[in-house]
């Protein structure tokens, strides 16, 4: 064998043998919807994280296949597969952390509103049953509308007694992803250094990239126009490259890893963890807003304001607020209208 095989194949079983030491301080955390497009990476990627010691798999098809799949793959997390609602509660029990990439995708030309009456009816059934099987889990929405989902799901976890605004949050990530990447790419910088903030909510012109507050970065007026539009509507991007076949999937799934396994650091004890989430707080008129959160054992241990803006940023938060009222509401009323 090579020198270079030798050495990576070194590399890897050393990695392995330190995921292994630390496997067993682990949590369970389940992906509802483990069968889609955003769920299968995802279900990958927190395979290989040392962080997780089961992983729970369910979708409504095809989730024995996707776990039998992944359980091959040579990591310590021990994986289940569960199919059809009336497995769910085994999927649920004993979970610390529950990712939810669940419904249907977006296809040409919908936007994520036209995705609300689909995916409102999945997430408030999968609420409900969380409040049933693990109410103290916390519970990661990446189902669109994230803007209407969340609240939705607060409210189904409300008529249960066992709403915890601390332990519910709109995965906003892949906005925060986007965001360094493009930045990184218009600076000529190291994307790995990159952390911008991104407030608001998860569809496009409620979505504010804060680049005024890159440290170091110089942006032209136009470059500030553009890619703050970029970054707003970077999933129809993918959409429209995909053309008819799919929706921003990888690197939704790439932006869920990187929250969920920020939260677990956090939950082990990590100090100091701060990430941009959709959460419950009055930073703003909006009930949910999406601002950086310091993160802890409980969850939420601190809602941060997201600082000064300039007033171009200001034209937009002001403009996004009462659309983040009246989709977090019709979120509201549509589980007010559910029997």
């Amino acid at each position: 064998a090579c020198a270079v095989c030798v050495s990576k194949k070194t590399m890897f079983a050393s990695s392995l043998r330190k995921m292994s030491s630390i496997g067993t301080r682990g949590y369970k955390v389940a992906v509802l919807g483990a069968s889609g497009g955003i769920g299968q990476p995802l279900a990958l990627l927190l395979k290989l994280d040392p962080q997780v010691s089961e992983l729970s798999l369910f979708d409504v098809v095809r989730t024995p296949g996707v776990a039998a799949d992944i359980s091959h793959c040579n990591t310590p997390a021990k994986v289940t597969g569960h199919v059809g609602m009336e497995e769910i509660g085994n999927a649920l029990d004993g979970c610390k952390v529950v990712v939810i990439p669940a419904g249907v995708p977006r296809k040409p030309g919908m936007t994520r509103d036209d995705l609300f009456n689909t995916n409102a009816s999945i997430v408030m059934g999968i609420a409900d049953a969380c409040a049933k099987s693990c109410p103290d889990a916390m519970f990661l929405v990446i189902s669109n509308p994230v803007n209407s989902t969340v609240p939705i799901f607060a409210e189904t976890l409300k008529k249960h007694g066992v709403y915890d605004p601390k332990k519910l949050f709109g995965v906003t990530t892949l906005d925060v992803v986007r965001a360094n990447t493009f930045v990184s790419e218009n600076q000529g910088t190291n994307v790995a250094d990159s952390n911008v903030r991104v407030i608001g909510g998860h569809a496009g012109t409620t979505i504010l990239p804060l680049l005024s507050q890159v440290p170091g970065a110089t942006f032209a007026a136009e470059d500030v126009e553009a890619l703050t539009h970029r970054i707003q509507f970077g999933g129809d991007e993918v959409v429209k490259a995909k053309d008819g076949a799919g929706s921003a999937t990888l690197s939704m799934a790439y932006a869920g890893q990187v929250f969920t396994s920020k939260l677990l650091s956090a939950i082990g004890g990590k100090q100091d963890v701060v990430e941009c989430t959709f959460v419950e707080n009055n930073i703003t008129a909006a009930p949910f807003f999406s601002t950086p959160v310091r993160l802890g054992p409980n969850g939420v241990e601190e809602v941060l304001h997201y600082g000064e803006v300039s007033a171009s940023e200001q034209a937009i938060l002001d403009a996004m607020v009462p659309d983040l009222c009246a989709q977090a509401q019709k979120g509201i009323d549509f589980v007010a209208a559910s029997k």
